[in-house]
């Protein structure tokens, strides 16, 4: 397969599906605001995530559980301001699809009308295929996500790997064929072993993106708060940490203060 790079102006969801076909990696990361979004985009990212993952990053809560469609609109509008050649996913949040069909295609309506994004996300596989199929029926991009499905946390019990038995690895190959059968462009693999991950990137002929989910996928997703090293305390395996941002930016915020208190800051060249 040929791994040559195409520039895209805009990347689309077609655009995610030739690069799966050339063998050109994707790469995605989360973004919540216009400044990081701005930053994450400049530097050729191909999708950007609105992720419900906001609810622990952007407002300190434990999970993902919390977060509301509004709230999800606004972090999802902030970014499409900022992103010119990305394409823009937003997370559906908990609640908001998962028992009633209709209720799904409105809250996909709304984060597509109000946002201006260019794709949505659910997570689940058999027990969501008519919601899934609601949000397609009305032309929108649906990208699927599979194996450590965070809204479902406290079903889960705990956040380690997910389908590493026999039963729960089948289902999981089954929910990806489903998922691309209803027409979904694209699916998130978190935290599963990475045989199986490859396995499922090879069953199928849209992208799988990973997150844990080893290096034979299509692409992978991360965190940016995480990969730049702002949060601090999460330590997971899979996570890379590009930057130290965290002690970085309290160093200076540190040096701000000392400043301020000693009358160094402003200086006379800082004064008008």
């Amino acid at each position: 397969m040929s791994t040559a790079k195409k520039e895209y102006k805009r990347v689309t969801v077609k655009s995610l599906v030739d690069m799966k076909k050339r063998g050109e990696k994707i790469s995605m990361l989360t973004s919540y605001d216009y400044s990081m979004a701005k930053i994450v985009d400049g530097a050729n990212v191909d999708a950007i995530l609105v992720g419900d993952s906001a609810s622990n990053v952007m407002a300190g809560h434990e999970t993902t559980l919390p977060i509301t469609l509004d709230q999800m609109i606004y972090h999802a509008t902030s970014v499409v301001r900022a992103a010119k050649r990305a394409l823009v996913v937003v997370d559906i949040p908990f609640g908001s699809y998962q028992g009633d069909s209709k209720e799904a295609l409105r809250s996909a309506i709304r984060i597509m009308k109000e946002s201006g994004a260019h794709a949505v996300k659910v997570e689940g596989g058999e027990e969501i295929k008519i919601s899934i199929g609601r949000i397609l029926e009305a032309g929108i991009p649906v990208m699927g996500h599979l194996g450590l499905t965070p809204q479902s946390i406290y079903k889960f019990g705990t956040y380690t790997v997910r389908a590493k038995e026999e039963e729960e690895a089948e289902k999981l190959k089954a929910d990806a064929k489903l998922l691309e059968q209803l027409g979904c462009f694209a699916i998130v693999l978190e935290k599963i072993p990475a045989t199986l991950a490859k396995e499922v990137a090879e069953s199928v002929s849209i992208p799988v993106i990973g997150i844990g989910a080893g290096n034979h996928v299509d692409g992978q997703v991360l965190v940016v708060h995480d990969m730049l090293g702002m949060t601090h305390e999460f330590h997971p395996r899979f996570l890379r940490r590009y930057l130290n941002l965290y002690d970085e930016m309290s160093n200076a915020i540190s040096q701000y203060v000392e400043d301020v208190k000693s009358q160094d800051f402003p200086s006379e060249e800082e004064s008008y």
